[in-house]
């Protein structure tokens, strides 16, 4: 296996980068961690901010609480209004990368909204390019917003059916917690956490503590409460090698679990 500096930019100067022994010498180098000591939230759009004031300020309490002991990046979902605009754009025949951007304007109002929530605790929100000053937002505060939406805008991936973008919010919080190498990735929504069925609408549905990525998609369970393609980026990331799911609506869920504690449903890459 090719191990030194030289011969990995060897290869890179003479192969295709889809050579076989480049991506094995590719593989082979080391992946600095940036924030290894940073969470990523991911607050729910429908499941949380689009339940008001009721919902959103007791966690906004337990956020402030938070960041005296540990360091957050607080992604937002788009949530209801997404869901609207989607079905207006996909009526008019419009392709998912416009779907995407549009998607990603409600998701940035969220994000707008939180952040002005948390202005007088000095948590800041910032945008797509601000994403460079976050490791000063953290030193500073323990604390930054950020809006959810990967800026695939109308790159987005085309889905396998339909034009709703399936790199979503769940996907693009995910995809910070893994590129800035953090600590853990806990998704805040409505319920429990994973469930057999819906249980909104199945009284027989059965809660899950635990599972992997292989065992859900086994089960059917793959698009049942995160977006489809974070289990395929959970399961070939190299540093967030499991994710949390609570429902932040019951208060202290989120402090526990940045604790440590097993609440609510933790899923696996194996």
């Amino acid at each position: 296996m090719t191990s030194t500096t030289a011969e990995l930019e060897a290869l890179l100067m003479q192969r295709s980068l889809t050579d076989a022994q480049l991506l094995e010498a590719a593989e082979a180098a080391a992946d600095f961690r940036i924030l290894p000591n940073a969470t990523v939230l991911k607050i729910g759009g429908q499941s949380v901010i689009d339940r008001g004031r009721a919902a959103v300020y007791p966690l906004v309490d337990e956020i402030v609480a938070a960041r005296k002991e540990h360091k957050l990046l607080i992604g937002t979902g788009a949530g209801t209004r997404a869901r609207h605009i989607y079905s207006i754009a996909a009526g008019l025949n419009l392709p998912a990368g416009l779907l995407s951007q549009l998607g990603g304007s409600v998701a940035d109002q969220n994000a707008a909204m939180l952040g002005q929530l948390l202005a007088k605790h000095g948590i800041s929100a910032v945008d797509g390019a601000g994403l460079s000053s976050v490791p000063l937002f953290l030193a500073e505060v323990n604390a930054v917003v950020f809006s959810g939406m990967p800026p695939y805008k109308l790159w987005m991936r085309p889905a396998a059916e339909g034009v709703i973008p399936p790199y979503r919010t769940d996907a693009g919080c995910f995809l910070v917690a893994e590129q800035f190498g953090c600590k853990a990735m806990i998704y805040v929504k409505d319920e429990n956490g994973l469930y057999t069925g819906n249980p909104k609408t199945s009284k027989n549905a059965t809660f899950i503590p635990k599972i992997s990525v292989d065992e859900m998609k086994a089960k059917g369970l793959q698009d049942s409460i995160l977006e489809f393609p974070v289990l395929d980026l959970l399961k070939n990331a190299r540093h967030v090698r499991e994710v949390q799911v609570i429902n932040g609506l019951v208060p202290g869920n989120l402090t526990r679990a940045l604790a440590g504690e097993h609440v609510g449903t933790i899923i696996t890459a194996c």
